[in-house]
């Protein structure tokens, strides 16, 4: 099997739902304004990432596809799959990110965003900004109907273009039907044809250029 081999990359099972994803996906959307909510500064990191746990296991989450993450202040620059430093706390002009991969009813939720306490213009700039270059990323995907290779070139010239470094490990990925991973383990930026809607994540993690923090953003293209 080739990155080029769409059928097999972007297979589903047989009942796979389009309206059940989308359901799922509102869900761990909900899911991590509700964890923000109950952040609160002066809270350790380690702390927030049980508050992260439990507020999973309230909302049925009875598996993830990967462990959930918040990463606070100067740990927003850690890649994913990489231990935090420990003892962080969330200061009061400070940035953090939340993300989470439930899975419900046998279909995969996936969803990130990232947080300012304070007032502080470049913490601020960062968390839009990794919004703002995720939209352009999915306005390229539906109006040029650009491959993953492509989306990943725009993304990376954009965050640089913004004063941005973008995090190239976290490359998005595909989602669906628990395990979409049996389909495809690899990152959508290797990916060289058009990704099909309601099945592939865009992953968005930018970090300043002297590397003392970050933002990070996520959704389905739809």
């Amino acid at each position: 099997m080739t990155i080029q081999d769409a059928a097999a990359l972007e297979k589903t099972k047989a009942d796979f739902s389009v309206e059940k994803m989308l359901e799922i996906r509102a869900k761990a959307q909900e899911a991590v304004t509700r964890i923000a909510s109950r952040v609160q500064v002066g809270m350790l990191e380690e702390n927030a990432n049980k508050l992260v746990v439990d507020t999973l296991k309230e909302m049925g989450a009875t598996k993830a596809f990967h462990k959930p993450y918040i990463r606070f202040g100067s740990n927003t620059t850690i890649t994913f799959g990489a231990d935090s430093v420990p003892g962080v706390r969330l200061g009061e002009d400070d940035i953090y990110f939340i993300d989470i991969a439930p899975v419900w009813d046998g279909y995969e939720g996936d969803a990130g965003d990232t947080f300012v306490t304070g007032s502080n213009p470049e913490l601020k700039r960062c968390a839009v900004d990794a919004r703002k270059i995720f939209e352009a990323v999915a306005n390229k995907w539906k109006t040029e109907k650009a491959t993953g290779v492509e989306l990943y070139d725009f993304a990376q010239k954009m965050a640089k273009d913004l004063g941005w470094e973008l995090n190239m490990d976290l490359g998005g990925h595909r989602l669906g039907d628990y395990s979409s991973a049996e389909h495809y383990e690899g990152p959508l930026h290797e990916i060289t044809f058009h990704p099909a809607p309601n099945i592939w994540m865009v992953e968005i993690h930018i970090r300043n250029p002297q590397n003392t923090f970050g933002a990070f953003y996520e959704d389905l293209l739809v």
